[in-house]
């Protein structure tokens, strides 16, 4: 939001610079981003002088330039070279002088130099007026009143504004703040605690009177819990024209293109008073009444952009006798607005119910400045008085007269809040007594009125234009930002409890995963939990039904809560390999959401995503792809971590991998992992492989819970290794392997591991050869041949009975 300085002061006649309010502002809650500088002419006419042409003579050696001699109150006239057709001797014009800074339409600044023209020296420039920014003509040089003295200032002449804008990032809870009556209203009560006490003035709306009823428009406001207040008055014989100078600049000041005098006026109110109004065409009123209504949904409405919308049935519609004419609150339509040719108008001043408004600006992606105001909740018994305002001003710049009496629709008046306030509640979440005077002082510098006072507390009744203020914690939050919260001192003493928790608390597993995970080269991401609702059509495991539909979507996009987080990370994925980032390891905590029939529930899930190669090309290593054996053993790392290694594997039955494997503990699914299907990623257009591990996250800290760390001590005697080129059945699995292993040897194999496989000629049709290795330990003493022996037999005679297989 944009406040002007010069603006500001109308309000409340303070002498603090900029840099003062600026920082007074932000102590107050109202954070000034940053300040800028606004000129009404770019430059503000800096280095520009009257002076006046003494000669005017021929250029000797160019046809269509002139020398003159120019004088500008120095010692010496200066010599200028000119090439305007009408300068001429006797004249009093503007002069930029050497070293003054000038401006292109397009905003580039160039500066006057001494030089030489065609031979002659030229000590200026004698302008125009779109050389100074005060015009369109170029015709010739500007030619200033003889009156003028010489060496005055043209910037004097013309009253050039110069103007300091406050950009504040404004909270959504400040609507009061919201133009630049409420930046005031803060800006007084911080200046009382200043020392300082100054008078806040308001326009005023004393002059307005009825000049005659010869143009009267009726109001019916059919939804009236949609539009709990609307008032309106005719204003004829008006000349739609130029807004005057000052009116532009201040517009201008806050970043506003100044249209005609009549929008221009409805946007001046606008920001000084944070009241919306709209200025329909009297003439463009069928019937001479207006209906404040919704209208069936589908029906088309074209707005003042010329975008043709489709109307929802619950889009509160400003109408006439026969037709729509404006969004309420949101938009203008294109027929009804004010143009060059409308002589009469009808004025509206209007409170909306917000959220009406807030939904349909979403519905219909617009974002104008009154639908951020009524979105948020303005003062609804400022109507009036700014509808009277507005009328003044657009009689005083555009003519005209009053030409019916205000329709005011008011039926049940929004109620100021009434607040119950406790010093010693005050004292407990401040940490700092305040002066209960000051307090009180506060609170009236606030316009909140103390209705009753006791020992304990204060009765109080808070505007309503202060929607965001209903409850004592409230209360407590105006006094300590009025009164400062870098008074509160800082206690020396340091309080601090430690509570019990548990290890295996959510948020310490995922710190210690996750620290493990960016150790091994993976980044943590965090993505949208709302998605869009065409995913469930991705997997057949997704149910629509089951989606958690969002009632007021950001848009079609993201209207329902994820079902899984597979879509998420691959548009995350999709996302990075369009910018060039093909080889990725990424993870990521989050839930997933499911509205069954008899409940809704949500399940947290950890996600991790591998694409591309393992690391970036290197001059000293071979670069590798990532494969399925290298995901399953960053799982395996993580399970091991959080002592779940003896885990079951079994196939996957997820209709979004290609080829995978599921994790289970008991009857608890762990985690499924594997390679994501090639028609799922060109959804998403991705070409290359993409792996995909989810981690019940739920079930992984169940278990963990009922697992022990055990600690062994490193074994003082040799492991002793033994290898088995065996021939095998083409069905037969390395798990198939490492089973019998484990079974037939229990407590002295230490480790299987297939370290050769190989497939081709000379095996037999349906053979296949695995070259596996057992790691045998005693830990207690020395294995023997006889003892290691002994196991290689038995392991020999299992494989072939179990197996049918063959050493080679």
């Amino acid at each position: 939001m944009k406040i002007s300085y010069n603006w500001l002061k109308q309000f409340i006649k303070t002498t603090w610079t900029p840099d003062q309010i600026s920082e007074l502002l932000t102590d107050l809650g109202l954070e000034v981003e940053g300040v800028s500088s606004f000129q009404s002419v770019k430059g503000g006419l800096e280095g520009i002088v009257v002076g006046e042409v003494l000669t005017c003579v021929q250029h000797p050696n160019a046809d269509r330039l002139k020398v003159t001699t120019v004088d500008i109150g120095l010692e010496t006239p200066l010599q200028i070279v000119c090439g305007a057709p009408n300068v001429a001797a006797g004249q009093k014009v503007p002069i930029a002088t050497i070293g003054t800074t000038l401006y292109t339409k397009e905003g580039e600044a160039w500066t006057i130099k001494k030089g030489k023209i065609r031979g002659e020296e030229s000590h200026g420039m004698i302008c125009a007026e779109d050389e100074l920014g005060l015009g369109e003509s170029h015709d010739g040089i500007m030619v200033l009143d003889t009156k003028l003295k010489v060496g005055t200032l043209v910037a004097d002449i013309f009253e050039v504004e110069n103007d300091q804008v406050f950009e504040i990032g404004l909270t959504p809870n400040r609507a009061d703040a919201m133009s630049h009556l409420g930046t005031a209203r803060d800006l007084k009560a911080g200046l009382l605690q200043k020392d300082v006490q100054l008078e806040l003035i308001t326009p005023s709306v004393s002059a307005f009177h009825v000049d005659n009823r010869t143009l009267r428009i009726d109001v019916d406001v059919i939804n009236k819990d949609l539009a709990p207040r609307y008032c309106g008055v005719t204003i004829s014989g008006i000349k739609v024209e130029t807004s005057p100078d000052w009116l532009q600049n201040r517009l201008k000041a806050i970043g506003l293109t100044p249209k005609n005098n009549i929008v221009d006026a409805t946007n001046y109110v606008l920001h000084e008073l944070g009241q919306p109004l709209h200025a329909f065409d009297a003439a463009k009123i069928t019937g001479n009444k207006i209906e404040v209504k919704t209208l069936p949904k589908g029906t088309k409405f074209i707005t003042l952009d010329e975008v043709e919308r489709e109307l929802h049935e619950e889009d509160l519609m400003i109408c006439n006798a026969e037709t729509p004419m404006c969004i309420a609150g949101v938009f203008g339509g294109l027929e009804s607005g004010v143009t060059a040719t409308t002589t009469s108008i009808f004025l509206e001043s209007a409170y909306f119910n917000p959220v009406s408004v807030r939904k349909t600006a979403k519905r219909h992606n617009l974002n104008t400045d009154a639908s951020f105001r009524f979105e948020r909740g303005i003062d609804p018994n400022i109507t009036e008085y700014a509808l009277k305002r507005a009328a003044l001003l657009i009689q005083d710049i555009a003519g005209g007269e009053i030409t019916s009496d205000v329709s005011d629709f008011y039926p049940n008046k929004i109620e100021d809040f009434q607040v119950r306030f406790s010093f010693d509640n005050a004292k407990k979440l401040i940490g700092e007594e305040i002066p209960r005077d000051l307090i009180k002082q506060i609170l009236m510098s606030l316009d909140i009125k103390i209705n009753n006072v006791t020992e304990t507390g204060l009765g109080l009744t808070v505007p309503a234009y202060r929607n965001d203020v209903q409850r004592e914690a409230d209360i407590i939050e105006e006094i300590l930002r009025v009164y400062g919260y870098n008074n509160i001192k800082t206690n020396e003493k340091i309080n601090a409890s430690i509570s019990n928790t548990s290890r295996f608390e959510d948020y310490k597993l995922q710190n210690v995963i996750g620290n493990q995970l960016a150790s091994q080269g993976y980044y943590e991401t965090l993505t949208n939990s709302l998605t869009s609702p065409e995913y469930v059509t991705l997997s057949e495991q997704l149910k629509e039904e089951h989606n958690v539909e969002m009632l007021n979507p950001l848009s079609s996009d993201l209207s329902v809560l994820r079902q899984s987080v597979l879509f998420s990370g691959l548009e995350n994925v999709s996302h990075n390999i369009n910018r060039k980032r093909d080889n990725l390891k990424l993870f990521e905590f989050g839930k997933t959401y499911h509205n069954y029939k008899e409940t809704r529930e949500e399940y947290k899930h950890l996600s991790v995503f591998v694409t591309g190669n393992r690391h970036n090309d290197r001059w000293n290593t071979t670069t590798k792809p990532s494969d399925f054996f290298f995901l399953k053993g960053t799982i395996s790392s993580v399970l091991e971590r959080l002592g779940l290694a003896n885990y079951n594997a079994s196939p996957i039955k997820n209709d979004v991998f290609s080829e995978g494997v599921v994790f289970s503990f008991g009857k608890k699914q762990l985690v499924e992992f594997g390679v994501i299907k090639k028609s799922i990623l060109k959804h998403f257009g991705i070409s290359q492989d993409v792996l995909f591990a989810d981690f019940n996250w739920d079930h992984v800290i169940e278990m963990a819970k009922h697992q022990s760390v055990k600690f062994h001590s490193i074994p003082k005697y040799p492991e002793v290794k033994r290898d088995f080129a065996l021939l095998l059945d083409n069905n037969v699995t390395f798990e198939d392997i490492d089973n019998i292993a484990n079974q037939t040897e229990k407590k002295l194999l230490k480790d299987v591991n297939l370290f050769d496989v190989y497939q081709g000629d000379n095996l037999p049709a349906g053979k296949k050869s695995y070259a596996v290795s057992f790691t045998l330990q005693d830990e207690n003493k020395t294995l023997t041949d006889k003892q290691i022996e002994k196991i290689m037999k038995k392991l020999q005679a299992n494989f072939e009975k179990e197996l049918g297989a063959e050493l080679r």
